[in-house]
């Protein structure tokens, strides 16, 4: 019968999260260019416009789109002080909550909290914070931003082999 009482209750917080989405959406869409404008190398001389189509979200879509914003000025050959690699977090629902690194979308509606964590890992400087919901004492919140940030440390190396491997591609293709 207590399972039946509290539905009215998950419903209303899965409702507010919701909301809540939607009321830092616009905020994503701020965060992308600035993202990008934070790793231009020479921007005086440059204006850019990066845009991301999303096709799909199986969770951390925010993350996704800022990595794959710097790949493509990588790949396009904008000089960058450094690439953008974000990671999103979820700390899930719970007792005793954790912070998923990655998570789905799934994972992402059923959370207590989320963050996304932009850095650009050879200067170690934050190029963005961005964090919802309730996630508790001041210590987990700083765990999630350690946690975001060795996966972007770790996802770097991966993204160097794809701009070596797509460069060496693109010069194999123009040799022949």
């Amino acid at each position: 019968m207590a399972v039946i009482d509290q539905m009215p209750q998950v419903q209303q917080e899965a409702e507010e999260r919701r909301a809540e989405k939607r009321r830092a959406e616009p905020d994503c869409r701020k965060r992308l260019p600035r993202a990008a404008r934070s790793c231009l190398a020479t921007t005086a001389a440059s204006a850019l416009e990066v845009s991301a189509l999303l096709l799909e979200d199986g969770g951390s879509a925010l993350a996704a789109a800022l990595t794959a914003a710097a790949l493509a000025l990588a790949d396009a050959g904008v000089e960058m002080y450094d690439l953008v690699v974000g990671c999103g977090l979820s700390l899930g629902p719970g007792p005793s909550p954790a912070w998923l690194l990655d998570p789905t979308r799934l994972e992402e509606e059923h959370a207590a909290a989320g963050l996304t964590v932009a850095l650009m890992p050879v200067l170690n400087q934050v190029a963005g914070l961005l964090g919802s919901g309730e996630g508790g004492p001041a210590d987990s919140w700083a765990e999630a931003v350690r946690l975001g940030l060795e996966g972007c440390q770790r996802l770097y190396p991966v993204l160097q082999r794809c701009l070596v491997r797509a460069a060496r591609q693109r010069g194999a293709a123009t040799a022949s």
